[in-house]
């Protein structure tokens, strides 16, 4: 066994794997940018290596940088996690040849597999099932448009070595296909630096559903069940859970047994994940092999029980599976939620800054339900720009799936963050919704759910009017705290938000409040203290979490996806409320601003040119994904304030309109 092992990676990944090192008593090595002197990673390792600046080009890309550090440290092989250099064949070879193990596949398996196009027909050739589509090189948006046409509408784009979404767009016309193919060319040449796209046919109500298998170095593989991945939002996964709530038994069978075929084909010995898509019939069809381990492997390991960064370990260090397919049993089910420094308020617009306050929920065994939370992140900690904009991946197991979703509710409750836009709200909406409790999953899921995005929940008027009993009760408790006393007798307050209004009557009682509004009586409990950013209430006996911040006049209140500012004046001062001016917003439509912060790739337009609504006008890089910022109406362009090149901060001015 290894006696040191590099991790050629950063962020949660690399304390996931660094975690499994220490615990096989295997040393560890980080490597490090510019950027991440001071990450968790760093602080982790029992040696950690600097090697480049802060954009992944000058560090974590740069095989022959790492090669070097592990002849610094004297480390043996290199975990390369995910992402990066986890699936480049030449980094591999590198290794090798410099007498350092790979912890991961061989190659061979890594060129055949990540090639889509060569894996389609490597797959196709050992039986696996593949999706219809034109699998040889497309020369320009010409040729797209007519393979597509052949194909059939709607299809998908998608770099020939792409992941992670990146290099691929769904068209459903002509104009749709030259705009992708265009997109991703260039999203493909700037991640993986390998324009090649090719085309098939989109698979419309489609599931997403994986296989993770495992083979070692002396013919053995298995497979340990499936995942499903099917909540989606632009081609990224989001939620994913083992099993899947779609398939029978029969189907899983199959797709493994068709998983291990693949695998086999091109000599696999690592872990390993087959992807699929699944139509509504339960037809499913190979997407791709990712030759790494996938950012959602905690769910399999929660209810297989087995530690798949223990068995690539292990594996490379040229040892059998001690694993037969016979002893995998799935037990219980699992949940992953991923968790992402965005603003879903804002159509999911990543944000940078740092980390003012970062409490996951506890993490262990309770019973019978495990919560663990893999991260790479800390308070007082920065999200930057150059990477992934991952927080954590919380993750959730219990008995059955019903148990598992409330399960992981209950810990969205009890995560905080500040400091940066995320999308913890998103997430809680999705786990409350009935479709998602149902299991009726597609990877539209998100799109057809939230079609005009994501705007918070509006919340019934049952939990509206606790949240008001909340905010009054918490003002009552803050009044108390800072040397007003406990006043005796009844207290009349108004709780208004926006135009609704709650006039209630409270009266302090033992252990709590007794409220009265609208001839009803609430009995309120709560050993909530000013300054804590979680609030548990107790209403005539049910409990509620509540996320509670501070505002004047009152305080912001957040429940599972709602929220509310909410201001507890006596009704004297409320009555005074209504007769205050309102404040107009300023008039933002005569520019194009920059919804996040990236780089500008390309611009379309001049000085002068006139636009039509719905017009591409620029295209904004942020943390390796392109976005494409359009017209709002039809004008002319009257300035262009940044160009090609120009790095943009949240709202920075690129153009200005006037009528046309």
């Amino acid at each position: 066994m290894f006696k040191k092992i590099l991790v050629a990676n950063r962020g949660e990944i690399a304390c996931r794997v660094m975690g499994t090192a220490r615990k096989m008593g295997i040393g560890t090595v980080a490597v490090f940018s510019d950027a991440d002197r001071g990450a968790l990673h760093v602080q982790m390792a029992d040696e950690a290596v600097h090697i480049g600046g802060s954009a992944a080009a000058d560090s974590y890309l740069r095989g022959d940088r790492i090669i070097a550090a592990c002849r610094e440290t004297g480390a043996e092989a290199v975990h390369p996690g995910y992402g990066f250099l986890s699936e480049n064949a030449g980094f591999c070879d590198a290794l090798t040849q410099a007498g350092l193990v790979f912890v991961g596949p061989g190659p061979d398996a890594i060129k055949a597999m990540g090639d889509k196009i060569t894996s389609k027909k490597i797959a196709a050739k050992a039986g696996v099932a593949t999706v219809p589509g034109h699998m040889g090189l497309i020369r320009d948006d010409e040729e797209a448009v007519r393979i597509a046409g052949d194909i059939g509408y709607p299809v998908m784009i998608k770099a020939s070595a792409g992941g992670g979404g990146k290099g691929m767009r769904v068209a459903h016309d002509e104009g749709e296909v030259r705009e992708g193919f265009a997109r991703a060319r260039s999203e493909a040449a700037s991640s993986f630096g390998d324009d090649r796209v090719f085309i098939e046919k989109f698979i419309e109500q489609p599931r997403h559903i994986e296989i993770q298998i495992l083979a070692d170095a002396h013919g053995n593989c298995i497979h340990l069940g499936e995942r499903e991945c099917s909540i989606q939002r632009r081609n990224q996964k989001v939620i994913e859970e083992a099993p899947s709530p779609f398939l029978d038994v029969a189907t899983r069978n199959a797709m493994g047994k068709q998983a291990v075929a693949l695998a086999k084909a091109v000599g696999y010995a690592s872990a390993g994940t087959v992807e699929f898509i699944v139509d509504r019939d339960r037809n499913f069809y190979f997407l791709e092999m990712n030759t790494r381990l996938q950012v959602e492997h905690p769910v399999t390991e929660l209810v297989t029980g087995i530690d798949l960064v223990e068995q690539m370990i292990r594996v490379a260090a040229g040892e059998r599976l001690a694993i037969g397919q016979g002893d995998v049993k799935l037990q219980g089910w699992a949940l992953e939620a991923r968790i992402y420094a965005e603003d879903p308020f804002r159509n999911f617009l990543p944000s940078v800054g740092r980390l003012t306050w970062y409490r996951p929920p506890q993490a262990g065994e309770q019973d019978g339900a495990v919560v663990r939370n893999d991260t790479g992140v800390f308070e007082g900690g920065e999200i930057s720009t150059f990477y992934d904009p991952m927080i954590a991946k919380l993750c959730t197991r219990a008995p059955d799936r019903a148990m598992a979703i409330e399960e992981m509710s209950r810990a969205l409750d009890r995560f905080e963050i500040e400091g940066v836009a995320h999308n913890i709200p998103f997430l809680q909406a999705v786990m409350d919704q009935k479709r998602f409790r149902e299991g009726r999953l597609t990877t539209g899921y998100i799109a057809e759910e939230f079609p005009a995005g994501f705007s918070g929940v509006e919340p019934e008027p049952e939990l509206g009017l606790r949240m008001a009993l909340a905010a009054a009760v918490a003002a009552l408790r803050e009044r108390d705290f800072r040397g007003g006393g406990k006043s005796a007798g009844a207290q009349d307050l108004s709780v208004l938000c926006g135009e609704q209004r709650w006039d209630v009557k409270f009266r302090r009682e033992a252990g709590g409040f007794c409220a009265s509004f609208d001839g009803a009586v609430y009995r309120v409990e709560t050993d909530w203290l000013p300054g804590c950013s979680i609030a548990a209430f107790s209403f005539d006996g049910m409990s509620l979490l509540f996320k509670m911040r501070a505002m004047a006049g009152g305080f912001h209140v957040r429940y599972r996806g709602a929220a509310r500012d909410l201001r507890v004046l006596r009704p004297s001062v409320a009555d005074l409320m209504a007769l205050m001016p309102v404040r107009e917003p300023p008039d933002l439509s005569r520019f194009l601003l920059c919804p996040m912060p990236g780089q500008m790739v390309d611009l379309h337009v001049a000085q002068g040119d006139i636009v039509e609504d719905g017009q591409a006008l620029a295209v904004v890089e942020a943390m390796k994904m392109e976005n494409v910022l359009r017209a709002p109406r039809r004008a002319r362009v009257s300035r262009i304030c940044a160009g090609v090149g120009d790095a943009l901060a949240v709202d920075a001015v690129i153009m200005e309109f006037e009528e046309a």
